[in-house]
């Protein structure tokens, strides 16, 4: 029932991608409530899989410019309005 850090990181890395059993989460949140180490690392994955998951929805996002016609409109108000 005693999970080494090492087992540990492991299955909080599985549970981050649903792939741990009901065992493992169970014996990761017995060991986690004991080792706050582990704990600091379970919390800073989660981070770090969000912020992954949000810079790929900012790369999928479709970018938007300015096409030539509007560039130009753009530059000549700036430049009248020096």
């Amino acid at each position: 029932m005693k999970l080494t850090c090492d087992q540990a990181t492991t299955i909080c890395d599985k549970s981050q991608y649903k792939e741990a059993t009901f065992w493992e989460i169970l014996k990761l949140n017995i060991h986690l409530f004991v080792c706050k180490k582990c704990g600091m690392y379970s919390k800073q994955n989660v981070i770090i899989t969000k912020c992954i998951q949000k810079h790929k929805k900012a790369l999928n996002k479709p970018t938007t410019c300015l096409c030539e016609k509007e560039k130009e409109q753009m530059e000549t108000e700036l430049n009248t309005k020096i």
